[in-house]
């Protein structure tokens, strides 16, 4: 890893934490972001001739107060002092600061940066974009990937959230309970989207990325134990945790894709993957399912089975029919298509998926399922079709390799 690569990796791991520190002392959004995008570059320009600091998180936080706090000199200098009476009655305000700094918990910090990004004030879909744009310091456009919107629509939804914030005075401070257990499915929903931002990187991009699924498993754990009765936390972390565990198999040393299927599965982390299951098992006690349950049940079956060809796609199926019913979207049902295509063949699977079509039209795995069904048909025109749109429609030279590779066994 180079140098570049180290630094852009420990500035996305200590974001949250520096931010949300930042954010607890001068308790404006704009503010804590701007000074961590100061101190971030101040980082680049002296962790290369000074050396990585032992703690980056407290490096940027200290450098970014006293970047916030110069910036507020230079604008006190522009504005009349306040009567003599009022000054005299001022504490040291920095002394105060700092003292918060050596007593702060960077844990509690990342979590009120969380409650404030997913404040009831906001819509779900700007609390969830907004918290993105902020705790994991995403880019709009990777953000709209996400929620297959326009990169501009994005931006006016982040906007929009910002000024929300601004105009309802949210207070900054960490929630009682009450308010925690309403705000968690937000939360929740933002922890696994910041875990598919990292877990969707590909070889080249993965040492940058990677802390994101690590820092949504280490957020996921930090919620359990917050709400440790809560069984759609427990289904959470469990997911993470069990698609987490095949990172070292996804790849093969080229860098191109390998899917699930042609995984070696020796690979696969067990500590990682019996954790999930502990989870998941004890979820399933409360007999409380919910979306997050569902989806861990269905990597628990690919995670307990020895070989590709003992996985249980019959039940794979059922849990995903659940899911259409709990969390209906067409990405769920895309997926449950290749379940169908395993049990069912390639032609009720392609019946499943082209009404879909529409919605999914700018979306790079529906185009690859396609093209793969139609492969399977003997629809080799068809196949080529829909393999194009696929690469032209992939976000990292993976995806593109991999649909290059369907298309040169077609050739073939």
């Amino acid at each position: 890893m180079t140098d570049l690569d180290w630094m852009h990796a420990a500035l996305a791991g200590a974001r949250p934490r520096a931010v949300g520190a930042l954010l607890r002392y001068f308790r404006d959004l704009d503010t804590a972001e701007e000074a961590f995008q100061e101190a971030s570059l101040r980082a680049l320009t002296h962790w290369p001739r000074q050396g990585p600091p032992r703690d980056p998180a407290a490096w940027l936080i200290l450098v970014g107060r006293n970047v916030a706090l110069d910036a507020g000199r230079r604008s006190r200098r522009e504005t009349p002092l306040p009567p003599d009476e009022v000054l005299s009655d001022l504490d040291d305000a920095e002394a105060a600061l700092t003292e918060r700094l050596d007593e702060s918990h960077y844990r509690d910090d990342i979590l009120r940066l969380l409650f404030i990004c997913c404040h009831p004030d906001l819509p779900a879909t700007q609390q969830i974009a907004l918290a993105l744009r902020i705790v994991s310091g995403l880019s709009v456009r990777r953000i709209a990937r996400a929620f297959l919107v326009g990169e501009t629509a994005m931006e006016q939804r982040i906007t929009r959230a910002k000024a929300r914030v601004a105009q309802a005075r949210v207070p900054f401070e960490a929630p009682g309970p009450v308010e925690r257990a309403e705000r968690v499915a937000a939360v929740a929903a933002m922890l696994y989207l910041v875990f598919n931002e990292g877990y969707s990187a590909d070889r080249e991009s993965s040492p940058a990325r990677a802390p994101l699924c690590d820092e949504a498993i280490r957020l996921g754990r930090l919620l359990l134990r917050l709400f440790p009765a809560e069984p759609e936390i427990m289904g959470l972390v469990a997911l993470m945790l069990l698609q987490h565990a095949r990172a070292a198999a996804r790849f093969s040393p080229d860098g191109s894709v390998v899917l699930l299927d042609a995984q070696d599965r020796r690979l696969w982390d067990g500590r990682m993957i019996a954790e999930g299951l502990a989870l998941l098992d004890k979820a399933m006690r409360h007999r409380a399912p919910g979306p997050y349950q569902v989806q861990a049940a269905i990597a628990a079956l690919h995670a307990r089975s020895p070989a590709a060809e003992e996985t249980d796609w019959a039940q794979i199926d059922r849990l995903y029919a659940t899911l259409e019913i709990m969390q209906g979207s067409p990405v769920v049902t895309l997926n449950r298509a290749v379940a169908v295509a395993k049990l069912r063949g390639p032609a009720e699977a392609l019946a499943l998926i082209e009404p879909l079509a529409p919605r999914l039209s700018g979306y790079f795995y529906f185009f690859g399922v396609k093209g793969a069904l139609l492969s399977q048909l003997g629809r080799s025109d068809e196949a080529r079709t829909a393999f194009d749109r696929a690469i032209a429609l992939a976000t990292t030279a993976a995806e593109a390799a991999h649909i290059r590779q369907h298309l040169d066994r077609l050739r073939g």
